[in-house]
């Protein structure tokens, strides 16, 4: 299959060519089927440049409805057993979307709202200015057990406050609308920042992004500049040619590709809390004391044995002992807590020489880094087996 192309031809035969379970990330920027009734003038009677184009239009709701639904069920054809797909659309089109990918076996795990910093005002009055669009993210079914999400890496991107479902930010426009000769190259443009949060949010490093609905190729571009792969759908040769010279025209990066690896815990290698035992980072017969995050001042005082809490002897077999209970530090800090689940990793602290209280997972990231320099400097199986 060939990739960081785009496929000229209409968007369903197309996907119904791209092989099953071949693609990690879907964006999807369907037609909206606005159902304009007449022309929008500004009050300075200027002609409003809306959507007219003959790909939004639809005899009715019944021939979009089979349109759509017969694009999301390629797509779903196509779409990795971990993948997930994000939909955008307006008030026009959404819903009817929404309640397709529902009934395909598709379930949300998001709606987000992209709140439009800079929208079209409603020149009539007779309505709310239209200043959002939703952007449905699904994974493949119910059962889906995993998939990718890169939580912290979009908190660290939000200045380390967990990331919301209301995206503020502007519409195309300036330098980033492409112009072709002195008019818009595409009338529904997306911002690079949009899909920038889409794209660093649910993929990986060297990941496959399809869009089927490639228009002007923000998402190729983009995913080119996050060192993903990319395939776009389009069957208007006007608008290949505008992305396809847009994508050229994007430098590879300067940087090393571990500019763009982030791990985060779901992908990170399992430790065992008897790794921590075994590799002298802790000890057995260590007291380790129990909080909930931000509580450090708290424990602190309990270290200093001038306030209660809960504390926790390690034993050998890297089990905790807290007065009659015994078990994990997850199944010992949950049962303390009185909580039906527990990450026992963010809950137990201990004193370290110089007498500063940290959390247990500091350790486990250090085992993760001798982990990883000693698998640096080891040479790879294959060269130890030739050598000998």
């Amino acid at each position: 299959m060939d990739i960081d192309v785009i496929l000229q031809g209409d968007s369903i035969e197309v996907l119904k060519s791209l092989p099953e379970k071949s693609i990690d990330l879907i964006f999807a920027d369907p037609p909206y089927n606005l159902q304009l009734q007449q022309e929008l003038w500004r009050p300075n009677m200027t002609l409003v440049d809306a959507v007219d184009d003959e790909w939004d239009q639809f005899e009715d709701f019944a021939a979009y409805d089979r349109f759509t639904r017969a694009w999301l069920t390629e797509c779903r054809r196509v779409l990795k057993d971990n993948g997930t797909i994000w939909v955008i659309g307006s008030y026009h089109n959404i819903y009817r979307v929404g309640a397709i990918m529902m009934d395909l076996g598709y379930w949300i795990l998001n709606d987000i709202l992209w709140i439009k910093t800079n929208p079209t005002p409603n020149f009539r009055g007779v309505r709310f200015t239209n200043a959002h669009e939703t952007l449905l993210w699904c994974k493949k079914s119910k059962e889906q057990k995993k998939y990718t999400f890169n939580h912290h890496l979009m908190k660290s991107l939000n200045e380390d406050k967990q990331m919301r479902s209301d995206w503020e930010l502007s519409t195309c426009s300036g330098s980033e609308r492409l112009k072709l000769d002195g008019e818009k190259a595409h009338p529904t443009q997306k911002p690079e920042a949009l899909l920038y949060r889409v794209i660093l949010s649910s993929s990986n490093l060297g990941d496959l992004v399809l869009d089927p609905f490639f228009g002007s190729g923000t998402t190729g571009a983009v995913a080119k500049k996050l060192h993903r792969h990319w395939i776009g759908i389009e069957r208007d040769q006007s608008y290949i040619k505008v992305a396809q010279h847009r994508i050229e025209r994007i430098e590879p990066p300067l940087f090393s590709e571990e500019t763009f690896i982030f791990e985060n815990r779901r992908s990170a290698p399992r430790i065992a809390f008897g790794s921590l035992i075994e590799q002298g980072l802790i000890k057995v017969g260590t007291s380790l004391y129990y909080a909930r995050p931000n509580r450090s001042a708290a424990i602190k005082l309990a270290a200093d044995g001038t306030a209660n809490t809960h504390v926790a002897v390690v034993r050998a077999d890297g089990s905790l002992k807290s007065g009659e209970l015994v078990g994990s530090i997850h199944s010992v800090g949950a049962k303390v807590a009185g909580l039906p689940a527990c990450n026992g990793w963010d809950h137990w602290y201990f004193l370290d020489e110089q007498g500063n209280l940290r959390v247990i997972n500091e350790l486990r990231e250090e085992v993760r880094q001798r982990n990883t320099s000693l698998t640096k400097i080891m040479p790879p199986l294959q060269e130890l087996v030739l050598s000998s």
